[in-house]
């Protein structure tokens, strides 16, 4: 790679162009061996104040973006009011040491005992780190990290990494598009991203070396980042940007193959917040209402009737249109209060999460169900609720079971565990519909955490082994007349929609934002297209071969520069 030109992994598509600004979010260390005045308890409510505040401001931060912004920075909330957290500054700051200095050992305690528990969080080094800094900042009095003030231009966000709280406030007015060093394609960092509809490029090397105010170019799709282009260039990429935009708005309708097979094309909302902009995309329902934003940032479950008005909303909004509502996802990285894992879990992901966890508390389960059939009454939305990491057979029928008892007829089950995809028809038998998430199932079918950058690599739903659990899955639904829709971040890619539909996935839900795209890639090619490109795929031994094999098979993809 030339010194002007790098590479990384496109997760947020279009192009970008402006002066670089480097985001240095380090607080400085505060010094070892610094003391406080002597009053250990006045010192330990400092740096308990302050850790509220940085929760509070998260949370704040959160409500203003909406959105998935919202679920994202409510859970980094919570591990800032963590009470081991606590515990450990407290017993610091009785052993004499600074507010400051014990807020910054104790994330360090934190982290090194979360990681050599194997713990699921281990990996979300710049959440911690944020949240780290924020409070020595506020303790120390010192300006936060962030973002710059009134740019004078739309700017290149460059750093090594982004925190949620960062990329969830950006301005697509003022950030034109951001280059991050570390970081993978489904992160919470690339999955805000694509959200917002910044371009994005995450695992660039060399990234945090490019001088501030130099002029970069930056291609979200490719991955490709340009340092000092020719004029001309620019011209280029932002004419081919421009066009691409106008001829995908030309492109309207349900989502069907250029032969007319029809595949539904369904927006992932978080709460009502999520509702216009799915509306204003094309959506033609819900493939995938997250409910835990009612639920995060708070010691005490939602209210029947906070439930209740929350889903009406979503319902009403889609009148005769169909939504997939997904329970409650608890535990490994949103961690809630009322819901404590029954014991000490070294490996919180692969612990109690999900369907698991109501098995602990069903009565959660039941209030929640009961508000989501009472919610449906009186409107003409299709309602569908499904749990979450169901591995087993019977999991899912005691899921259908509770589903039935409320009155919610329904009812499926979510593919994100290899063990479901691999039994798929067994698991149908009991069950009334499939949504595969892609997001999971890719990293547990290659033991990749999605948050680690340094396994950007495996974290690639073009892995022919991911595409063969699809494929399972998918064959599975189709033997027993059930329908099997796809929620997952990987629906966004225009290439890999298109080899979906030809593995036999009956729908695609994703960031409203990417649905024009996906529309026209759909449009484009036939069913038997599809199955072409979904067939050379899985032929492939590698995710880049399977992505190039793929795109063999779709030649408008190239016409329409996606």
């Amino acid at each position: 790679m030339s010194a002007d030109r790098l590479a990384g992994v496109g997760v947020s598509p279009g192009a970008g162009y402006g002066p670089a600004h480097r985001l240095v979010r380090e607080i400085p260390e505060p010094p070892r061996g610094s003391r406080h005045g002597g009053d250990a308890e006045a010192e330990r409510r400092r740096a308990e104040r302050a850790l509220e505040q940085v929760a509070a401001d998260l949370s704040a931060r959160g409500d203003r973006a909406g959105g998935e912004a919202r679920d994202v920075l409510a859970a980094q909330a919570m591990m800032a009011l963590d009470p081991g957290l606590a515990s450990v500054v407290a017993e610091l700051v009785g052993q004499g040491v600074s507010a400051p200095r014990a807020v910054f050992e104790a994330f360090g305690k934190y982290r090194d005992l979360l990681a050599g528990a194997g713990d699921y969080l281990a990996g979300r080094v710049a959440d911690l780190d944020d949240i780290r800094d924020r409070a020595v900042a506020t303790l120390e009095g010192l300006p936060l990290p962030g973002l710059p003030p009134d740019p004078p231009e739309p700017y290149v966000l460059v750093a090594r990494d982004l925190a949620p709280a960062d990329t969830a406030l950006l301005d697509p007015a003022a950030v034109a598009a951001f280059v991050t060093e570390e970081g993978g394609p489904t992160s919470h960092t690339a999955i805000l991203a694509r959200s917002l509809g910044v371009p994005a490029v995450v695992g660039c090397a060399g990234a945090t070396a490019i001088p501030p105010g130099t002029r970069v170019l930056v291609d979200g799709s490719t991955g490709a980042v340009r340092l000092s282009p020719a004029e001309e260039e620019v011209a280029r990429a932002m004419r081919a940007d421009a066009d691409q935009d106008a001829l995908l708005a030309t492109v309207t309708g349900p989502g069907a193959t250029a032969d007319g097979h029809a595949v539904p094309l369904l927006a992932n909302v978080g709460g009502p917040a999520d509702i216009a902009p799915a509306l204003a995309a094309g959506a033609e329902g819900v493939g995938l209402f997250r409910t835990e934003f009612l639920f995060l940032d708070r010691e005490d479950p939602p209210t029947w009737e906070e439930q209740q008005d929350a889903y009406r909303a979503v319902f009403e909004a889609f009148s005769g249109s169909r939504v997939v509502v997904r329970v409650l996802d608890a535990g490994a990285d949103k961690p809630l209060d009322f819901l404590p894992p029954p014991a000490p879990e070294p490996n919180p992901a692969l612990g109690e999460r999900g369907v698991r966890m109501f098995r602990h508390y069903p009565d959660v389960l039941a209030a929640q169900l009961d508000a989501l059939a009472r919610a449906a009454e009186g409107t003409s939305a299709r309602v569908q609720v499904m749990a979450p990491m169901v591995a087993t057979v019977e999991e899912a029928a005691w899921f259908t079971d509770a589903c039935r008892t409320a009155g919610l007829p329904s009812s499926g089950v979510m593919i994100e565990i290899p063990a479901a995809a691999l039994r798929a028809a067994d698991i149908a038998a009991v069950t009334g519909f499939f949504s595969i998430g892609t997001n999971d199932l890719t990293q547990y079918a290659l033991a990749a955490d999605r948050e680690a950058g340094a396994l950007a690599g495996l974290q690639d739903p073009w892995h022919p082994a991911v595409l063969d659990l699809v494929a399972l899955a998918a064959s599975a639904a189709a033997a027993a007349g059930r329908e099997c829709g796809l929620c997952g971040e990987a629906a966004a890619d225009p290439a890999l929609a298109c080899v979906f539909a030809g593995l036999g996935v009956t729908s695609l839900s994703m960031a409203a934002l990417a649905l024009p795209r996906v529309r026209a890639a759909l449009a484009r090619h036939t069913l038997d297209a599809c199955r072409r490109a979904a067939a050379a795929a899985r032929a492939a031994n590698s995710a880049a071969a399977a992505r190039a094999a793929a795109r063999a098979e779709l030649p408008a993809l190239a016409e329409l520069s996606l």
